[in-house]
């Protein structure tokens, strides 16, 4: 996602960063790797399901809704990442302001992804466990206008505090934090949004689970394993992002200089998984969307 500016801490702590080769950064090349065959493979995947919306007949208009706003969020993600690539091999070449435009539109995406993931999750199991029916055709463009007005407000600090800097050799478009507490503030907010996300798809997953193993009808290994893959996916690409911001915190508190760098190089790492999420998540929630239907519509009789 970002590689943060740590020069302030850095210089409070007294260690140093390895400055760049002059030609290109060979540390860029994993994270590169990842974020290009997310671009290659997640932006058709999110085109075909905005475009086919393949089972959605079997839903309810709600899931329908959530899932497209999904993947507009996915895809609108991912069409960033060519401008994402470039840079973490070379330098920085496109200004300011594409600098702090691009940073926010990709913070703005992510933020209502993972809200459309968590509110999915509660939607089913409301509609599954407490065979709730939730939202006629107002109420859910007025929840898709709520989706990103908290998007854009959650992003807002990505416009602040972006900024193109000089690197020896390099620019770079990066944070820039003009104190400590600026940057812990950022860091414990992305980490609480991560974590109630997290949580909250959880609980309603494993609700879901236990309320459709315990009936009669139910013996459907492969909502079983739905159920599990998209827990799973879920933490394992989320999970790392929010843990390494938490021990970047923890770092920038304790004035611990190899656990600053280790997590400056930690969130290069992770932040590119959270790019796999969105390029999952068709598979996930869309093309594999008939078997949860097929529980809910069981569950209702």
């Amino acid at each position: 996602m970002e590689q943060l500016n740590s020069s302030l801490v850095l210089s409070n702590i007294s260690s140093t960063v390895h400055p760049p080769p002059a030609s290109w950064d060979s540390s860029g090349v994993g994270p590169s790797v990842v974020l290009s065959v997310c671009f290659l493979l997640g932006v058709p995947g999110n085109i075909a399901v905005i475009v086919l919306k393949p089972n959605w007949q079997h839903l309810s208009s709600l899931s329908q809704t959530l899932m497209l706003n999904l993947a507009i969020s996915d895809l609108l993600c991912l069409l960033t990442l060519p401008l994402w690539i470039y840079p973490l091999l070379y330098s920085w070449t496109f200004g300011l302001a594409a600098c702090k435009l691009l940073a926010y539109v990709m913070y703005c995406s992510i933020s209502s992804s993972l809200l459309t993931v968590t509110v999915l999750s509660v939607q089913r199991f409301a509609q599954v466990v407490k065979l709730q029916k939730c939202f006629d055709q107002v109420g859910k463009r007025r929840l898709l206008v709520v989706f990103w007005l908290i998007a854009m407000i959650l992003s807002i600090p990505s416009l602040v505090v972006r900024q193109v800097t000089p690197d020896q050799q390099w620019t770079k478009c990066e944070a820039h934090f003009s104190s400590e507490a600026e940057m812990v503030a950022l860091l414990l907010a992305r980490s609480f949004m991560g974590f109630f996300s997290m949580s909250v798809v959880a609980f309603s997953y494993i609700s879901l689970y236990r309320k459709v193993n315990q009936a009669a009808f139910f013996n459907h290994p492969q909502t079983t394993r739905l159920v599990t893959s998209i827990i799973v996916t879920f933490f394992v690409l989320i999970m790392p992002y929010c843990i390494t911001n938490v021990l970047f915190v923890a770092a920038i508190l304790l004035k611990n200089g190899g656990l600053l760098k280790f997590c400056m190089y930690a969130q290069s790492i992770f932040g590119s998984l959270t790019f796999v999420n969105s390029c999952l998540n068709p598979l996930l929630y869309a093309f594999a969307s008939r078997n949860m239907c097929t529980v809910c519509r069981k569950t209702e009789h």
